[in-house]
Order: C-alpha cells, then structure tokens, then sequence
C-alpha cells in the first residue's frame, strides 16, 4: 500500500471521532492486535514481497548520539512511512 492508498483509506473514515483508537494486526490472519504508537519516516528495502529490512532515514541515523551503531540504508531502500505497534 502506498502513502496514497493509506490516504484514500482514511479519508473514508473521517466522519468518526478524534479519539478513535488505531490499532495495528499483527500478521494478515488476525493473530493478535495492538494500538498504534508511533509513526515515522524510515527506509525500506524489500527481500521478498511480502517482507524486508526497515532502516533509518539518513539524518536520522546523524541524529543519534553515535550514527554508526546503526546500519546505513542500502542504496536501493526507498522511503517508507512506518508504523510501529504499542507491543
């Protein structure tokens, strides 16, 4: 899905209230579920289509204390909007 698709798809919820809670599956056949906590910009580098390596934007990663305590996003990852559960 892209951040586009996502968009569409929430528009069509805009009639509920503000505080309605964002809960997140925790695989495709409904296993667990877990509010949403967090969302950011992140790197993405796919393996397979159904699953891949999520790394930090480049500044990002400047921003930490020490930057080379985390991997650099290979040249072929592309950005990605990540979304992280509570659990």
């Amino acid at each position: 899905m892209t951040l586009a698709e996502l968009r569409t798809a929430i528009a069509a919820f805009d009639h509920l209230p503000g505080d309605t809670i964002v809960i997140l599956a925790e695989d495709s056949e409904g296993n667990g579920f877990s509010p949403l906590d967090e969302v950011d910009q992140s790197m993405y580098r796919a393996d397979t289509e159904w699953s891949g390596e999520r790394y930090m934007t480049d500044a990002a990663r400047q921003a930490q204390d020490v930057p080379d305590d985390y991997r650099k996003a290979p040249d072929d990852a592309v950005l990605a909007v990540c979304l992280w559960p509570t659990r």
